[in-house]
């Protein structure tokens, strides 16, 4: 079995590797670091896409140790990178998911076409099941054929019970149903995956608040959560996507996905320090474990490591 942190350290390999060897680089050329050194490291992070704020804050506070002589090496920048940004993402990190206990909890997945929205909530009932959770897929997407016979073979696959209609039904009354039917069967988990949409169609994200009041209309306070799955490959445009469905959906939390095939995991950062939404899960590869609980301290080795 692999342990937790390698899964990370593969999935996050790229990322460390845009930014280690850079660091290596800049801070070997020469014996004394200059204002260029910095500049060129400040760089370097902004290209992974920590974003320009947390990137220059980090720069700033290397400087100054620098400059007071509490880092001489390549090796203490990065063990202080690991430090900083452990704990600006354990600043916004919320301790558990918001579980029902009187009843269904129900889990709302939103996200772009192309975010790895219906098989990352596939996974996310998978990782729930491992926890004793019983669960029910609400196929949601009704836009796509695809999209509802996807949903119906993770359901065989995963065991669990799949409440669908046909392509172009009422994504609401699907949901009703789905809700309905967790309830008369005691189900501790809906997942609804939703139809994806891009952040500027303005009534594919009106769609999204009919579906929530659907499944309020049987349970008062569901969804319980509204997480958004994020193309982390996508980089600063990840942000954005995040910004829009958070002004539409009262967003509750982050799913990044493809963080193994990008260069740019750093957004996870970026998006935590400007949105200040919680990253519940992270996507570090193609397998069913790979959809892991996000750790903001095995996230920063992982980047940040030798």
């Amino acid at each position: 079995m692999k342990s937790v942190f390698n899964v990370f350290r593969r999935g996050l390999q790229r990322t460390k590797t845009t930014i280690v060897r850079r660091l290596h680089s800049i801070f070997s050329e020469t014996g004394e670091w200059t204002e260029e050194s910095f500049e060129d490291l400040e760089a370097v992070l902004i290209s992974a896409d920590l974003g320009v704020s947390v990137s220059t804050r980090l720069v700033d506070d290397l400087r100054d140790r620098y400059q007071r002589g509490l880092v001489k090496t390549a090796e203490d920048i990065l063990q202080v990178a690991r430090e900083d940004i452990s704990s600006l993402l354990n600043q916004h990190q919320k301790p558990e998911i918001n579980f029902n206990p009187d009843g269904p909890t129900v889990i709302l997945v939103a996200g772009v076409n192309g975010s790895g929205k219906t098989t990352t909530a596939a996974k996310l009932a998978h990782l729930l099941q491992q926890d004793g959770k019983s669960i029910l897929l609400a196929a949601g997407d009704t836009f796509r054929a695809a999209g509802i016979e996807q949903m119906k073979v993770w359901g065989e696959r995963l065991n669990c019970p799949v409440v669908a209609s046909r392509q172009g039904a009422d994504a609401a009354a699907v949901v009703y149903d789905a809700v309905n039917t967790a309830i008369q069967r005691c189900i501790d988990v809906v997942i609804i995956d939703t139809a994806g949409r891009q952040h500027t169609h303005k009534g594919l994200m009106e769609e999204l608040a009919k579906v929530r009041r659907a499944a309020a209309k049987l349970i008062h306070e569901a969804p319980h959560e509204v997480w958004l799955t994020v193309d982390a490959s996508t980089g600063g445009n990840a942000l954005i996507q995040a910004r829009e469905f958070g002004k539409a959906c009262q967003l509750t939390g982050l799913i990044l996905t493809k963080l193994d095939g990008s260069g740019k995991g750093g957004v996870a950062v970026s998006i935590c320090e400007e949105l200040g939404y919680p990253i519940q899960f992270v996507g570090l590869g193609e397998g069913m474990e790979d959809l892991q609980p996000f750790d903001p301290e095995m996230f920063a080795r992982a980047i940040f490591a030798e």
